[in-house]
């Protein structure tokens, strides 16, 4: 989702590229790079990613004053799973690993209950100020009236109470349970009646509009069930994913829900560590696994409407405000995003936290509990003198000066830098740069990596949308590093690497096209310009193998030797960055090939003479070494390889004695010599035997 975009001068077309984090920009490189780069940040995932004190990034590119938070330390060890608030101005959080009921007062915590559950999945307000806690892994509905905390009932078959809703139509709760993916109505006294039984293994959340009308959503398959009555239900809505984690009626009449699709399960089983280990029963609990996550709202006459859909994260949690908007918590990185009508996502909030674990956004207190670890942080309002945007670190992929940096922005904000060569900010990078009103030049020292920071203190109301920084690099010399050459004396290499094949039929035809193509290390990614020269082994003069006007900007080249002497020749390849740079600055490097055989002219036959029905003489190549001696009946399409006098291939001169005894046959007739030399070039001479 985090991105950059660098643009080229000299008229060529601007680059977008992306960061996911920290990662190169090295993507945008490898279009070609110039001189003059730029940071440009003017979408909104390009604002993400570094960190967010009191602003919001909206899905447009537009940064302003968000929630201001406060934070209070919640235990350790633990996670936030619910939160309740209560008439008395107070709080209630749900807990996972511990299972304890805590209360916040004052900003003070403080255990209210010990429900000796691994956890406390969800808090609900019911009978005259009576809290319904559901916990797992033992299926129980429990209660906490006037400080003291009772079960409300053990439901049968049931090992997970995910979720509790309370309805003052019927002064009952609906309690969402696994792993059989049933609801219960429970009464006051705590009977319990199935009121619905789902397909899927879970039903993970539960709330109750004005009307009655009873949502639930399952899992593992993701559908999310709307319930007039007992046992009557119809299927919303399927998500196609794995499950639906929370639904919220609004006052209005419409519903939102959440569903994710993750990577693997939801649930993973464990052992409740508060049990004694030989009666401990297995237990599923929440995964950290990473997710894809949407929202969706259900109008009244059920019309679905997709408002935000993220493929990086899933989400855990959801809440409306009081002005109807909806809000969600993500599981991955503790970040809280909101949606308007024209579908336009905010992040209001990024937390240090891991995962956001109940929304409190309504009433006149407002809170995010997060975990991992668990924090409760109060919202204190929008903006505030402390409202800072920090970017993500930007990375030019090497050292690089830093130009003029310049922004858009409504109201007047301050801008600030700083620079360092460490892909984490430590200690080593130098200090925010004095804040800049206007836009300046940058300066913070040359390094690789910079980071741009922007404070709302003296202006509340300004939304910013727009930074842009250029920056030059070090220009890094490129280096030619390999130049592979295939012509028509290399042959193909057997299994053994580097070994040719032996003197088998000759398979190629003789092609005076030598193909050239080389390795380049180009740290910088400059474009390049390549230049390409030739010598004969033994000479000190080299020839251009280029036209004069001709350009080479490709790491290939097809040479064609036909009107060069037969001989053994160097090809040298240079590299040169000057497309890229100034003439002061541009840099060059140059690298020689292996010999490259050039022989475009076949071998000759000498003193070939018949004795009998052996055929013998002397073949001679200019350069050699000759590689195959083959002799045929003429007409017969048969040829039958021999070996030199010597046995072996590797010498321009080869004398040589065939024997056609065994396949040729009685009496007269003619045969044909044929030579090949390591080019593949051939000569045939055709002889009688009497």
């Amino acid at each position: 989702m985090k991105k950059e975009r660098v643009k080229r001068q000299r008229l060529l077309p601007r680059l977008t590229f992306g960061i996911a984090g920290l990662a190169l920009l090295l993507s945008s490189f490898e279009s070609g790079a110039v001189g003059t780069r730029r940071f440009e940040l003017f979408k909104g995932e390009d604002f993400e990613g570094g960190d967010l004190a009191g602003v919001a990034v909206d899905s447009t590119g537009k940064v302003r004053a968000g929630f201001n938070l406060g934070a209070i330390p919640v235990s350790e060890g633990t996670a936030i799973w619910s939160a309740l608030p209560m008439p008395d101005g107070s709080l209630l959080l749900g807990t996972g690993n511990e299972g304890k009921l805590l209360r916040v007062k004052d900003d003070k915590v403080s255990v209210a209950a010990d429900t000796k559950a691994m956890v406390v999945t969800s808090l609900a307000l019911a009978w005259g100020g009576t809290v319904v806690l559901g916990t797992l892994p033992e299926g129980k509905v429990m209660k906490w009236e006037r400080g003291k905390l009772s079960d409300l009932v053990k439901l049968a078959g049931v090992e997970h109470v995910w979720s509790v809703a309370f309805d003052p139509k019927t002064d009952s709760v609906f309690a969402a349970t696994g792993p059989e993916g049933k609801l219960w109505r429970i009464s006051k006294a705590g009977q319990a009646q199935l009121y619905f039984d789902a397909e899927e293994q879970h039903l993970m959340c539960v709330a109750v509009a004005a009307d009655g009308t009873v949502y639930a959503g399952a899992s593992d398959k993701a559908k999310l069930y709307k319930i007039t009555g007992p046992g009557r239900a119809t299927v919303l809505y399927d998500f196609g994913r794995t499950e639906v984690r929370a639904v919220v009626a609004a006052p209005n009449g419409e519903v939102y829900a959440i569903a994710n699709e993750l990577t693997t399960s939801g649930t993973v089983v464990k052992k409740n560590p508060r049990q004694d280990s030989s009666t401990a029963t297995p237990v599923r609990s929440r995964t950290k696994t990473k997710g894809k996550g949407t929202l969706y709202r259900f109008l009244p006459d059920g019309t679905a409407e997709e408002l935000l859909d993220d493929k990086g994260t899933h989400y855990v949690s959801l809440a409306l405000a009081d002005d109807g908007r909806p809000y969600v918590g993500t599981g991955v990185d503790g970040k809280i995003y909101t949606v308007d009508d024209t579908h336009n996502s905010v992040l209001v909030a990024d937390t240090d936290e891991r995962q956001i674990g109940a929304l409190l956004l309504g009433g006149k207190r407002r809170y995010i509990a997060s975990s991992d670890p668990a924090v409760l942080h109060p919202v204190r309002g929008v903006g505030g003198v402390d409202a800072v945007w920090t970017s993500k670190v930007l990375d030019a992929g090497l050292r690089a000066t830093f130009g003029r940096m310049s922004w858009v922005a409504s109201g007047g904000l301050e801008l600030s830098t700083r620079s360092g060569n460490t892909q984490e900010p430590d200690d080593t990078w130098s200090d925010w740069s004095k804040p800049l009103q206007a836009p300046a030049l940058v300066t913070s020292p040359p390094a690789r990596y910079l980071q741009v920071r922007a404070r709302w203190s003296h202006a509340p109301d300004a939304v910013l949308s727009e930074v842009e920084i250029p920056f030059i690099t070090d220009n890094m010399r490129a280096v030619v590093t390999e130049i592979s050459v295939t012509s028509s004396d290399r042959k193909s290499v057997s299994s053994v690497k580097g070994v040719e094949e032996s003197g088998g039929p000759i398979s190629k035809e003789p092609d005076s096209k030598v193909k050239l193509s080389w390795e380049v290390d180009n740290e910088d990614k400059d474009e390049l310009r390549y230049r390409l020269q030739y010598r004969m082994v033994g000479s000190s003069t080299w020839y251009d193998i280029l036209k004069p006007k001709e350009t080479l900007t490709a790491t290939t080249y097809t040479w064609d030797t036909a009107d060069l002497p037969e001989g053994h020749y160097r090809v040298r390849v240079a590299a040169s960055d000057e497309f890229a740079n100034p003439p002061g600055r541009a840099k060059h490097h140059s690298l020689e090939s292996d010999v490259i055989l050039v022989d475009n002219t076949p071998p000759v036959f000498k003193g070939l003479k018949v004795v009998g029905r052996r055929v013998a003489g002397t073949v001679i190549d200019g350069v050699g070494p000759i590689v195959r001696i083959e002799v045929s009946v003429v007409g017969s399409d048969e040829w039958y390889p021999f070996n030199p006098r010597d046995g072996i291939f590797d010498e321009q001169r080869e004398e040589f004695e065939a024997d056609t005894a065994t396949f040729a046959p009685q009496g007269p007739a003619m045969v044909s010599i044929r030579a090949y030399d390591r080019a593949n070039n051939s000569v045939l001479q055709t002889v009688a035997l009497k």
